[in-house]
């Protein structure tokens, strides 16, 4: 009679075993650019209040692992009162939230200061974490892109990252996944040098960096549209604006799915939000 209930038993445990393909997706979001201040030029942050808050209620209706904010949190640097409601609206955000610095956070050119204000304000501009099967690094791309005025702090960011990323490939983690505000490019690896990307002369050898320890995923902001492009391996998404956006894709936010296939993701215009966690999206009509 025992032997009827052991066979069954077996069968749930196996079942439930992570990495036995049976584990539920893991969901994280994207938001990108709230820009606390931008549609008004500093006036006011009406709008990007609205369309903020319906992002932060929107997380914690579907309830993703963590959301990653892309950078350019505020739109003037330092600006007390678009840092105070920045951090009243993510406040309310029910799961873990990690943020990247962005030029509008930190300056076209960063200096010694305005990093030093950043910190102050939000925290650590580079650093890692561990979330499920995603070992996640944030950069801090304004060192990259314009390093001028702070070269021993884009050293140091470079000599961290890569110890980094030998810890990643070390931890044995299925996915390390690199989020940052500018991308590296928009569309093509090889494109001109833009306001919309990091200049190639250090654009080529990160690349090269990344593709060596494995790095399959790169989100970014800050060119206000939606794009993915690749570079071998790598795939480059740019993902749309929380604030004003630039392209046809619409102001939204990014729903990302990893599971047994792989990483997949999804942009959602703000007027077509998921209705649950999940990259289909089901109209009621």
């Amino acid at each position: 009679m025992k032997t009827r209930w052991i066979l069954p038993a077996l069968l749930f445990v196996l079942l439930r075993v992570p990495g036995s393909g049976q584990e539920p997706p893991f969901y994280f979001a994207l938001l990108a650019d709230t820009q606390m201040g931008m549609y008004a030029s500093d006036r006011d942050f009406v709008r990007e209040t609205a369309n903020y808050e319906f992002a932060a209620a929107t997380v914690n209706r579907l309830r993703p692992e963590f959301v990653v904010i892309l950078g350019d949190l505020v739109n003037k640097p330092g600006d007390p009162d678009q840092v105070r409601e920045f951090k009243r609206i993510t406040g309310g955000i029910s799961v873990p939230v990690y943020l990247v610095a962005g030029n509008h956070d930190i300056g076209q050119e960063p200096t010694p200061e305005s990093l030093a204000a950043y910190r102050r304000d939000f925290g650590r501009d580079y650093y890692a974490f561990r979330a499920g099967p995603v070992y996640g690094i944030v950069l801090n791309s304004g060192l990259i892109h314009s390093p001028q005025k702070v070269e021993d702090e884009y050293a140091r960011q470079t000599a961290w990252f890569r110890e980094e990323l030998a810890a990643a490939r070390k931890s044995g983690a299925p996915h390390v996944i690199v989020f940052q505000h500018h991308p590296w490019f928009v569309a093509d690896a090889g494109e001109a040098d833009s306001y919309s990307n990091i200049p190639a002369g250090r654009r080529r050898p990160m690349l090269d960096l990344l593709g060596e320890y494995g790095v399959r995923q790169v989100f970014a902001g800050h060119a206000h549209q939606d794009s993915t492009g690749r570079y071998g391996e790598i795939e480059m998404t740019v993902t749309g604006p929380v604030s004003m956006p630039f392209g046809d894709e619409g102001s939204g936010m990014r729903l990302v799915e990893v599971g047994p296939e792989g990483v997949r993701h999804r942009y959602f215009n703000f007027s077509r939000m998921p209705d649950a966690l999940s990259l289909e999206h089901r109209s009621p009509f």
